[in-house]
């Protein structure tokens, strides 16, 4: 395996499947399946999701909302769907801990990063819920830090397109896909990978990423075994 511990982000927004909102079970087992074939083969896998499916803070600041309540709502939908992954794995016979940035003690850890790490070591997948605990800061920041604290190999972003492309590949059908492609180029050319804030992070970090389809099954076992799957973003 090229990789040996990774941190897998996943949007709220796929677990919807093919639902307006909410949670798909078909999409949570599909899932389940595919970690399940890496962990198999002893790589050690820690998860950040979205709760953009139940509640967008960003959204509720825009329609008259308090932003930081907002954004305490959107750290709770992380949790819900922290916790459906949870089952959904666990259903799949992979043993799971959810910690949170919150305190939510009656359903998740808090999160130490030290117990964290030894989850990991145990081979459990661990989820992380609540994004980093505080408003402004998206679940794309939370990955990139909780990835550098556990001292993953790197950030695998599962997304619902194949990489990163020079324009919208569902809008341009001109659009060229990168391979690989360096931080300061992405910067240069304005592409959209990750918030600043996360992306920067990373590349202060010289934590890599690589943006992959994750709604095609078996890709997250190739992008895992080294196989040209999605584009890496590296330094």
């Amino acid at each position: 395996m090229k990789f040996k511990r990774i941190l897998l982000k996943l949007s709220g927004e796929a677990l919807m499947g093919e639902r307006q909102y909410g949670i798909d079970p078909v999409r949570l087992a599909e899932y389940a399946q595919d970690i399940k074939t890496i962990t198999d083969s002893g790589v050690e896998v820690a998860i950040v999701i979205g709760g953009g499916n139940i509640f967008r803070g960003v959204a509720g600041a825009s329609n008259g909302m308090d932003r930081v309540q907002g954004d305490h709502m959107g750290m709770l939908a992380t949790v819900i769907n922290g916790l459906a992954l949870q089952s959904a794995l666990e259903d799949a016979g992979i043993p799971t801990r959810l910690q949170t940035a919150i305190k939510i003690n009656e359903v998740a850890e808090p999160f130490i990063r030290r117990k964290a790490m030894r989850h990991l070591e145990k081979g459990r997948v661990v989820i992380f819920g609540g994004g980093t605990g505080n408003p402004y800061f998206t679940t794309d920041s939370a990955a990139v830090l909780r990835a550098i604290e556990i001292e993953a190999d790197v950030i695998l972003k599962g997304t619902r397109v194949d990489g990163i492309y020079t324009s919208d590949p569902e809008k341009d059908s001109n659009a060229v896909k990168f391979d690989t492609i360096s931080f300061d180029e992405v910067l240069r050319k304005g592409l959209k990978v990750m918030d600043t804030t996360a992306f920067t992070l990373s590349q202060e970090n010289k934590l890599p990423i690589v943006v992959f389809d994750m709604n095609t099954n078996g890709n997250l076992l190739k992008v895992v075994s080294g196989e040209n799957i999605g584009t890496e973003v590296n330094v």
